[in-house]
């Protein structure tokens, strides 16, 4: 092995590395300079979102100052945003000598940043990543591809870090248990890990993957990245990705002083680099943080609460923080993918809550979205969109086959319309007012918690006759119903974009048309 002796480099790796990994993802052109070379995508997408919430949601944003630029890290190495930090922290490792050929990386992974390794691992560095059996099949089938060794998990790899509550030590010992084997497999010796066993079973009873692998790594003599605590995973973001996009804006004749950036969260390191950046250069707060609601699990992405604890999670530098319903991110996700753009889960819900922003938050003006990821792990998923939207119909759609539906149902577990909202609904499908029923909000409240239908819905449903076409506020809730119907053999559709799509243009507030339901 040829080591530079006083460092204690292995040069010979960092050579193969620069050459192979380094020289192929951004990175500045000189270590003194100012330009970054190999830069993605960045792309206009503004009037894909405009003809997206036109179609999908309803939604005329036709009117709205509104600029929005797409910046395609799904074009990367590896297909990720998380090959900036993975190559960003082994470089580090290289040339400070903590990482030399024949060692093993350890690191917990949700997908991605192990993506991002088995590039690495392509130069003859071993990888071993600690990941949940929850990953999508898509997920595994990378992880395979790239050769890297997954010790598979029976819990959450990204649970809330140090959680503390209610410890599980019968199931920690049995996870124990089976990550020694996976790793005796792998040919670690077990007697290593037999002496560490306690603490094993201590960091598992509270679901701390993050310590766990860089527990195997101290006691393996290995290299752990520590993705959720490595400062380079934000610094790369601060002095590349964020000084990519100001070039690269610069270059069109923009400044990125007068964006928006919005991303969505996952270690903390991308909106930690670039919400530094904004406030070192421009002295602003311009970042904006995207979580899918509480109960929804998107690929490789947090939800706030889980976010909350970690170490770079900083809210302080955060200009908005954004909770969207990743249900209704699907359908755009599909959308955009069927045009041809290479987005994932995460960039779908970014997107979507700038939808959002730019029609209701009063937020005009121009957006980055980071495209943190490409479609490709996540197409076997877009078969359950698909099954989605054969319960869905457009406006457009449901107007112009308005004499195929036997009844108009008003669907919400909270709120009902008042009599100018029944009088929109009709005006707007070309129904008699008579047609509507309203059934009560505890009733659909009930059939979308026990997935049953109550026999107080029976006589508004009419049964397996006929066809129902359903709305709501938004067009969520009639879905999910819709769904629970066609299990039951009932034939209804639920309309895209709900009463919020029958208002637009016409003046109305959804406040004006609708009433807490008090039942």
């Amino acid at each position: 092995m040829q080591e530079n002796k006083e460092n204690n480099i292995d040069t010979v790796l960092l050579e193969h590395f620069e050459r192979e990994i380094w020289s192929k993802v951004p990175h500045l052109e000189k270590p003194d300079g100012v330009k970054i070379v190999n830069v993605t995508p960045l792309i206009d997408i503004t009037e894909d979102l405009r003809e997206c919430a036109r179609k999908e949601y309803g939604l005329d944003l036709t009117n709205t100052d509104l600029q929005v630029f797409g910046k395609f890290d799904s074009n990367l190495l590896a297909g990720s945003i998380k090959v900036r930090p993975a190559v960003h922290i082994v470089h580090d490792a290289i040339v400070t000598g903590k990482l030399r050929r024949g060692q093993t990386i350890f690191e917990a992974t949700s997908g991605n940043f192990g993506i991002a390794l088995g590039q690495i691992a392509k130069i003859g560095l071993d990888v071993v990543t600690l990941v949940s059996r929850n990953l999508q099949e898509g997920v595994f089938e990378e992880l395979r591809n790239e050769k890297i060794r997954i010790v598979n998990l029976d819990m959450d790899i990204c649970p809330a870090p140090g959680m503390k509550d209610n410890p599980n030590l019968l199931a920690a010992k049995a996870t124990a248990s089976n990550i020694r084997s996976q790793l005796a497999e792998f040919g670690f010796d077990p007697v290593i890990f037999d002496r560490s066993s306690s603490e094993v079973e201590a960091i598992l009873a509270k679901q701390d993957i993050i310590n766990l692998a860089k527990l195997l790594a101290k006691i393996y003599g290995c290299f752990c990245p520590e993705q959720y605590d490595n400062e380079l995973n934000v610094d790369v973001h601060r002095t590349v990705t964020a000084a990519e996009l100001d070039q690269q804006l610069h270059e069109q004749g923009h400044s990125l002083a007068e964006f928006r950036i919005v991303c969505t969260f996952g270690t903390g390191g991308t909106s930690g680099g670039l919400s530094r950046y904004l406030m070192e250069k421009y002295g602003k707060k311009s970042l904006h943080v995207v979580f899918p609601l509480g109960d929804q699990d998107v690929a490789g992405i947090r939800t706030k609460g889980k976010a909350e604890g970690l170490k770079f999670y900083e809210p302080e530098r955060y200009a908005g923080q954004h909770e969207v319903d990743f249900g209704q991110a699907k359908r755009l996700l599909k959308f955009f993918v069927d045009k041809g753009r290479d987005i994932g889960e995460s960039s779908a819900l970014a997107l979507y809550a700038v939808m959002q922003m730019a029609n209701f938050g009063g937020y005009g003006g121009k957006f980055v979205v980071i495209i943190a990821d490409g479609i490709q792990k996540y197409r076997k998923n877009m078969a359950t969109i698909e099954k989605q939207n054969r319960v869905q119909v457009d406006l457009q759609e449901a107007v112009s086959n308005i004499g195929d539906y036997d009844r108009v149902i008003w669907i919400h577990t909270q709120y009902t319309p008042r009599k100018e909202g029944i009088e929109l609904i009709a005006n707007s499908l070309g129904v008699d007012e008579s047609k509507i029923s309203v059934p009560k909000a505890r009733d659909v409240e009930r059939l979308l918690t026990t997935q049953e239908i109550p026999k107080e819905l029976d006589s508004v449903l009419g049964g397996a006759n006929g066809k129902s076409l359903l709305v709501c506020m938004m067009g969520n809730t009639s879905l999910m119903v819709a769904q629970v119907l066609a299990r039951k053999g009932i034939v209804a559709e639920s309309l895209n974009g709900g009463i919020n799509a029958l208002s637009q243009g016409k003046g109305r507030q959804i406040s004006e048309l609708i009433r807490l339901a008090t039942e």
